[in-house]
């Protein structure tokens, strides 16, 4: 006897497989054999209650607060529990439903087609970057003389180009995927540098990436003259930690068809960790970033040219980022690849210690919980022990395919 939990179709379809299961039984017996829930927020009391309803004839159900039932309260958030068989039925059912409920039906249709979707092509300038098979690695480059990481190149009087490109050439040969370059530092409290300094560390070292190496460079600022320059230079994607709130750099991005990543952040650098406050953590952030992802994309942004990042360290407490770790795969729903950017950060030291080594071994440990969440791309400095630890868990999640 086996005692066990299913994660996904394919390992149902496989194990029926070798079972024997008659195909056509295989394809409608996999879907039964995922439970999951779904959390409808501020729902009219009708429309809770046909919910719990129709899942109840289903043989599921569907959670609501007691004054729904008793008529106390008139709206309620849903808690709904099935199989994907049941909720497909709910979908069917709710399309024909009065009340708003067939927009719902098709909001949810959209989400659980998002949240199973495990594969997707960012189409960068002249190449396609294949995400879901495997998590990618960023490596980061700071061209500065204040990271918080320690790991900062650009100083007066050293050669700062000379070893940028032979960290980049490094992380390369190490797996890297794309390299991110930037110019500013964005620890908590630090200071906007300006803009000549900014094109004057970073430039130069776009062109000669882009030149000598073959991975595709990543601009990280939040200045658009910034942006372009680099995209003029030959950088190809943007991740722009201020989820792109500034109309001239959705602007810049929309004109070079440029891949953007867009991150949450409380505030900005300086002022992001003084006051952290928040409704619901993962509800405020998902509303955050489908705000933002509708944004770009009315701004000419295409939409397979988006990439989310929940914002790791940015206006969050070492709760909030334990989290976000645990629970990433929640903002699937939005149909778009998922950038952490978690490496060294403080709140890995709060938890084992600050030393160099801890920050390592942390790092490493919740980028592997990252990608088993559902993390398509792993912003780190380590590139050689990261994608390693990725490769390890790519072996073990697939032993048995």
């Amino acid at each position: 006897m086996r005692l066990f939990s299913l994660t996904n179709q394919a390992e149902a379809k496989k194990i029926m497989r070798d079972i024997g299961v008659d195909p056509y039984g295989t394809g409608i017996m996999a879907p039964k054999a995922l439970s999951f829930a779904v959390l409808l927020k501020n729902v009219s009391n009708i429309s809770a209650n046909i919910i719990k309803q129709e899942m109840l004839s289903f043989g599921a159900d569907a959670a609501v607060a007691r004054g729904a039932l008793t008529g106390k309260v008139k709206n309620t958030d849903v808690l709904i529990i099935g199989t994907l068989a049941q909720f497909n039925s709910l979908v069917s059912k709710l399309k024909f439903q009065p009340f708003g409920l067939n927009k719902t039906g098709l909001e949810l249709d959209t989400a659980i087609g998002n949240y199973f979707k495990n594969n997707f092509i960012l189409h960068l300038r002249n190449r396609s970057l294949h995400l879901g098979k495997k998590p990618r690695v960023m490596g980061i480059i700071n061209l500065t003389p204040d990271s918080f990481s320690g790991d900062g190149l650009y100083f007066e009087g050293i050669n700062y180009l000379d070893l940028a490109l032979k960290k980049a050439k490094m992380m390369e040969s190490e797996g890297a995927d794309i390299i991110d370059l930037g110019g500013q530092s964005s620890r908590p409290g630090s200071k906007s540098v300006s803009l000549r300094e900014e094109l004057k560390r970073v430039i130069p070292a776009v062109r000669l990436l882009a030149k000598e190496t073959k991975l595709p460079i990543s601009i990280d600022t939040l200045k658009p003259e910034v942006a372009q320059a680099a995209f003029d230079s030959g950088a190809e994607i943007l991740n722009d930690i201020s989820g792109l709130r500034n109309n001239k750099m959705l602007k810049v991005a929309a004109k070079y068809k440029a891949t953007v990543i867009i991150m949450h952040m409380l505030g900005n650098p300086r002022t992001m960790q003084k006051i952290i406050s928040y409704r619901s953590l993962l509800d405020d952030i998902a509303v955050y970033l489908k705000n933002a992802v509708a944004r770009a994309q009315a701004s000419g942004i295409s939409p397979d040219k988006i990439v989310i990042d929940p914002g790791i360290g940015f206006g969050k407490t070492v709760s909030h980022n334990l989290q976000l770790i645990k629970r990433l795969s929640d903002f699937k729903v939005l149909g778009k690849p998922i950038l952490v950017g978690l490496s060294r950060k403080s709140f890995i030291a709060s938890v084992l210690g600050d030393s160099p080594l801890n920050r390592l071994t942390g790092t490493m440990a919740a980028c592997v919980m990252a990608a088993q969440a559902g993390a398509n791309i792993l912003r780190v400095h380590d590139v050689k022990e990261i994608a390693a630890c990725l490769k390890m868990a790519e072996a073990i999640k697939n032993a048995d395919k």
